[in-house]
């Protein structure tokens, strides 16, 4: 099961009544807005604990359609790459630290 941000907004309710559901949705806005410019300006983003988020460039090359065989150019472009944290590598993998 995929966790969505309304979900995560309602559990953070349950964790912080206090806060108003608008409030943390705002919050949430502004941490992936972040996020996203700050990949987009070419930084890494590290989330302790989590993992790191950064950009890597895939060279513009020639490739082949597998369906007609025929060559096709593909651009240079940007992909993100994700490497989890060894804390959560830990907490999955259910390892004793």
């Amino acid at each position: 099961m995929a966790i969505v941000k309304s979900k995560l907004i309602k559990e953070l309710k349950k964790s912080y009544p206090n806060f108003l559901t608008r409030d943390l949705n705002k919050v949430i806005d502004i941490i992936l807005k972040e996020i996203k410019e700050t990949l987009n300006r070419g930084e890494r983003v590290e989330l302790r604990n989590f993992g790191v988020y950064q950009v890597d460039i895939q060279k513009a090359s020639i490739r082949r359609n597998p369906k007609t065989g025929e060559k096709v150019n593909v651009p240079k472009k940007r992909t993100i790459k994700w490497k989890m944290s060894k804390d959560l590598f830990k907490k999955l993998n259910d390892e004793k630290e």
